[in-house]
Formats: structure tokens, sequence, C-alpha cells
């Protein structure tokens, strides 16, 4: 049976007008009429009663477009069913931290896109409390990520390291070091920003004080902003200075650990876009 026969009855029984209900489906009434004929002939009964000034459903035919109505609405749902399964093999959802992958974006998308070139990706903002709850909660698919180390239920790949920086105030004695120390810092006040893993207050260090406050910063890009307004101190990533350039504010180079980026996804997500990621994350690794 001619589904699309089926399609138009349901919208004649709509509008019991062949002009309109043909119009509906951008063809002419004509060869509209002869989709209707031929369904009642594949029946073996009468939908619509004709006659010169109206169209009307018969008995026969108000039951048949019942049963087609709820068989149109499970074809359309196994349809779209199947195209967003189709889609969501090939649409990911992109949660990304800060910056991200710094100046790195286009390498990630080319060696994707070399692996498959109709993955595409959404993107979403992560923030520094919800950065790894995000990926588990599936809430994106793909995290870019700051690594510290193992999180349950995540599968990490290294992208790249870049040294820390502390953000100091322009007119702070410290804005004219070449290089600090966590001692040069003893006495300076730090700006409380929230932490997603006990790990993280480790590389933190003594920047790790007050992340569990409710005034904890959780966007990297606000922190310069911060920093120039309240006169504290906070921790941040080299490319921090390129992408969040302030006035009022200096990026100085600090000693300690480097930032590890990483892209995290679900230990348990097998599709063939996320194998696609995760490849493509390590050839990003290997090219300096």
């Amino acid at each position: 049976m001619d589904i699309r026969a089926l399609r138009y009855a349901v919208t004649l029984a709509e509008e019991l007008h062949f002009g309109r209900a043909a119009q509906r489906h951008y063809i002419s009434p004509q060869p509209f009429g002869r989709h209707i004929q031929r369904l009642e002939r594949e029946l073996g009964t009468q939908l619509f009663a004709r006659t010169s000034r109206r169209v009307a459903l018969t008995p026969e035919g108000e039951r048949l477009i019942a049963e087609a109505r709820a068989l149109l609405g499970t074809v359309d749902s196994l349809t779209e069913q199947n195209r967003r399964r189709t889609d969501d093999e090939k649409l990911l959802t992109l949660g990304v931290l800060g910056f991200g992958l710094a100046e790195r974006w286009t390498d990630l998308t080319a060696a994707v896109h070399g692996h498959d070139p109709k993955i595409a990706f959404s993107y979403a903002e992560l923030d520094l409390a919800d950065q790894y709850e995000a990926v588990r909660s599936h809430r994106v698919d793909v995290g870019i990520v700051q690594y510290v180390g193992p999180v349950d239920g995540l599968v990490f790949e290294h992208a790249l390291t870049m040294p820390r920086v502390v953000v100091v105030p322009a007119r702070s004695p410290l804005a004219d070091a070449d290089r600090l120390t966590e001692a040069d810092l003893s006495d300076s006040p730090w700006l409380p920003t929230a932490l997603a893993h006990p790990a993280l207050e480790v590389w933190s260090g003594p920047a790790a004080g007050g992340s569990h406050s409710r005034g904890a910063l959780r966007n990297p890009a606000a922190i310069p902003g911060a920093v120039a307004t309240t006169g504290r101190i906070a921790l941040h990533a080299e490319a921090a200075g390129r992408f969040y350039p302030h006035p009022d504010v200096r990026f100085v180079p600090l000693d300690g650990p480097p930032l590890e980026i990483a892209v995290a996804t679900r230990a348990t997500d097998d599709r063939h876009a996320i194998a696609a990621v995760r490849h493509a994350t390590r050839l990003l690794d290997r090219v300096p």
C-alpha cells in the first residue's frame, strides 16, 4: 500500500475539499484525486462520499482514516527514530572549558574529518566545576577539559601541555617579575575559583583556598576581569594571555606543574564518531 496515498487520504479527511488538500501536498487536484481513487480500489471500499458541492467521510472511511492516522504515526515515529539514531552517530555535542584547545582547534577538526567528514559538532560551554560531570551525565558527548588524573567513568586522550601563569593586577609589584614561584605569592590574596576534582586542589596549590565557597569563579574567561576588579591574584594557563587579554592585569609565568589539556569521553561510549575523536586526539598529541 502506498504510504503517500494514506497521507493524502488523511489530509482530505481534514480538509474535506480536494483543492485545499491537494494544495497542502503541492500537487494539482486531478492527480491527487486519482491517488484517492486508487487507494479506495485497493481497500475495496469507498472512503469519501463526493457530490458536486461537498466531500464527506463515509462510516467506513471514518474507521479506516483513524487506523491510517495511527499507522502513519508509527511510520513517522520509526522514521524519526532512525534519523535521530543516524544523526546521533555523526553529531556530537562538544563541551569546551575556557579556550579549549587554544590554537589547535583546526588540527583536531581536520583530523576528525580526515577519519569521517560527516562528523559534526555542536558547542556547549563547560565550567571549572562541572567539566567532568557534564560528560559523565551525558550533557555533552566530548569534553575539552583539564586533566589531573583518572576520573571514574571517563577516558582521557592527552591533547596538549602548557605552562601555568599567575594573573596579577597590573599595579601589583608582582606584575614586573619575569617569573614567580609559589613562595613569592605567599602574602597575596587569591581569587577563589571552583574545582571539579580533589586532584585539582593539588595542582592549584595555594590557589585552591575558597574553591568550595559560593562565590568561587566557574568561568575561566572571567578570571582576568575578576583579578582587575578585586585586586586578588589567580591561577591560569599560559594561553589565557592571548585569549583573555585585559589591560589591567599581567600574566606572569609561574613555577609548578603545567596545565594538561585532554579530550574526555565516556568509557562506555563505543560509537564510531567517538572512536574517531579519540583517534584524532592521539594524532594531535603526536604533532608538536
